[in-house]
């Protein structure tokens, strides 16, 4: 049966978080999603899934859930909008809401993405959906997991990922790495998957990360076979996301005193999984997203990392700490 947990916290209002004042403004105007928006008298508990395996945290709080503007910008919405955001095991449902949130994973590559969602659904003891309460719609907001690479290294989605990043790999020496990962190493590598929507809540991720990285733990004895149990045993994690990195990039980070950043991340998180990993590279998107002003010099670019298991514990503590003391 799985472990259960109790948490509570208490919420602040809500704003993008990065780590400088230029990504900051730069995140905000970034965000697809026009909403001011407050949280109040929040708390944190257990929120048991319908139609699921076991328990898994909750968040009740106010936050914003808004819509895509289809006015002009001087026409933006303005208000507080109440949403009580609970974490959920994967279930099949979630399938259309998911494939939405991972639909650029690989940037325009037509590939398995169908098979590539089954996989994470299928997976229910380790990952998480973060959904709205009672919501109609019943919509995923969220998801994080870990998939073994060698587990589902025949599946159809991991050989045609493993092409698609052997190909944008242009660094002939992580090339070698990169090999490795799906190769030697896999059995002992996790493809860290993380996608959200840009207004999800910031206080949200220390909980859902640290769910994640405890599940992982757990599975390792919770499992019902030596295989299963084996194949939570991970020595690195992989992991594919994206950041917009200035078009003067190389000039932008020899020069300390620019008022832009070189890279501005579209999560918060990367910036600490970036900092701890063991070696990265970062390749250019075919698809990019309309730019604001203040992204104008920017282009929008993948990131791929490789972080060792060992440094989780680090990258626990300073995500806490960010979240915390922005």
């Amino acid at each position: 049966m799985p472990r259960k947990r109790k948490r509570h916290c208490q919420l602040t209002k809500p704003h993008p978080f990065t780590f400088s004042p230029f990504a900051r403004s730069v995140a905000r105007v970034a965000n697809s999603y026009k909403v001011k928006s407050q949280i109040q008298n929040s708390k944190f508990h257990r929120k048991s899934s319908p139609n699921s395996s076991g328990d898994k945290l909750g968040y009740h709080s106010l936050a914003d859930k808004s819509e895509p503007s289809e006015s002009s910008d001087e026409e933006e919405f303005e208000g507080i909008v109440q949403a009580d955001f609970a974490f959920f095991d994967p279930k099949p449902d979630d399938f259309h809401g998911v494939k939405v949130l991972l639909q650029t994973y690989l940037d325009d590559k037509q590939w398995d993405l169908s098979g590539f969602v089954d996989l994470i659904l299928g997976q229910t003891t380790v990952g998480t959906i973060v959904k709205i309460e009672e919501d109609e719609d019943d919509t995923p907001y969220s998801v994080v997991t870990a998939l073994n690479l060698r587990r589902y290294k025949d599946h159809i989605c991991i050989k045609e990922l493993k092409d698609f990043l052997l190909q944008v790999c242009k660094e002939r020496d992580l090339l070698d790495n990169l090999k490795l990962v799906f190769g030697e190493q896999a059995q002992t590598v996790g493809l860290l998957v993380s996608q959200r929507v840009v207004n999800l809540p910031p206080q949200l991720l220390p909980p859902l990360y640290d769910a994640l990285f405890d599940e992982v733990s757990w599975a390792t004895e919770d499992e019902p076979t030596e295989e299963l149990r084996k194949s939570f045993c991970f020595n690195h994690y992989l992991l594919v996301t994206r950041i917009y990195e200035h078009k003067n990039a190389g000039q932008k980070e020899a020069a300390s005193n620019s008022s832009e950043e070189a890279i501005v991340y579209v999560k918060s998180e990367d910036e600490i999984f970036y900092q701890l990993s063991s070696w990265s590279f970062r390749f250019p998107l075919r698809t990019q997203q309309l730019a604001s002003h203040e992204l104008r010099n920017y282009r929008l670019m993948g990131l791929v990392m490789a972080l060792e298991a060992e440094k989780v514990l680090t990258f626990r503590q300073q995500l806490h700490s960010l979240i915390n003391e922005s």
